[in-house]
């Protein structure tokens, strides 16, 4: 299953009919829905898709070996989560500029603070160290003030945040602002973050895209990702975003926002 959603995503014909012979039931009940087709030889299809937050789920559902011992003998480790997590956060109980560690297992939270009403989820780590500003940023976009006195910050790099257990901690708040890099990575963790949290879960990007044009510097590394961002920000209802991503034909990094 793996194999054949990889080479979706790098765009390269698959066996479509074998494919969904291996689709979950829920998925292949759905697959007009989440695919489209185009036949381009015998048995080989490129297949675009539809529907990003149930393709996202479609990717945790195919990655899951019973354990990380079992992954790791089946080549990598890395196809299972971890049985626990370490979250960084920054919260207004601090003794001092040093991050708390929240501890997240699959049945467990050990965590010595009280969570603020609300969560800021930072993607970069010189951007998470920097709280103070990203805060201020979240404010001016979401139009209203955010400080650790009233909402968290969380380092949520690396696709961490979109693990189960600690998606299921993030319920615990009642807001969750996402502050991710503006390209496809980025709106693919927000996407899987939505579709888990729900109405929960706030995209943080600026209500005026114009004044920072300027700051998308960094090329796609294919038109397939560049055409998937656009159409994940669409998808999503970014319009103003896509918008962005088509006139400079770029991304723009989150360390651009530190860049005054």
């Amino acid at each position: 299953m793996n194999d054949y959603l990889e080479r979706i995503l790098r765009g390269q014909p698959i066996n479509y009919e074998a494919f969904l012979k291996k689709l979950p039931d829920e998925f292949r009940r759905r697959h007009r829905e989440l695919f489209a087709t185009e036949k381009v030889q015998a048995n080989r299809w490129v297949v675009t898709v539809l529907d990003e937050t149930a393709f996202a789920e479609l990717q945790r559902v195919a990655e899951a070996p019973v354990s990380r011992v079992d992954a790791a003998k089946k080549g990598d480790s890395h196809r299972h989560g971890t049985e626990v997590s370490f979250v960084l956060v920054y919260h207004q109980g601090l003794a001092s500029g040093r991050p708390d560690v929240v501890v997240v297992g699959a049945d467990s939270v050990d965590m010595g603070f009280y969570r603020a009403r609300s969560v800021l989820m930072v993607e970069n780590e010189r951007n998470f160290y920097q709280y103070s500003q990203m805060l201020d940023f979240a404010s001016e976009a979401l139009g209203g003030p955010l400080r650790l006195t009233n909402c968290d910050v969380v380092l949520g790099g690396g696709n961490r945040v979109t693990r189960g257990a600690i998606l299921d901690w993030l319920t615990g708040y009642e807001d969750v602002f996402c502050a991710f890099d503006y390209d496809a990575g980025g709106l693919r963790m927000f996407s899987t973050i939505a579709a888990s949290l729900g109405d929960k879960a706030t995209f943080v990007q600026p209500r005026d895209w114009q004044p920072w044009l300027a700051r998308f510097c960094k090329m796609p590394d294919s038109t397939e990702r560049f055409t998937r961002a656009v159409s994940l920000a669409e998808g999503l209802g970014f319009v103003a975003l896509a918008k962005a991503f088509r006139s400079t034909g770029k991304f723009m990094e989150q360390e651009m926002i530190l860049d005054e």
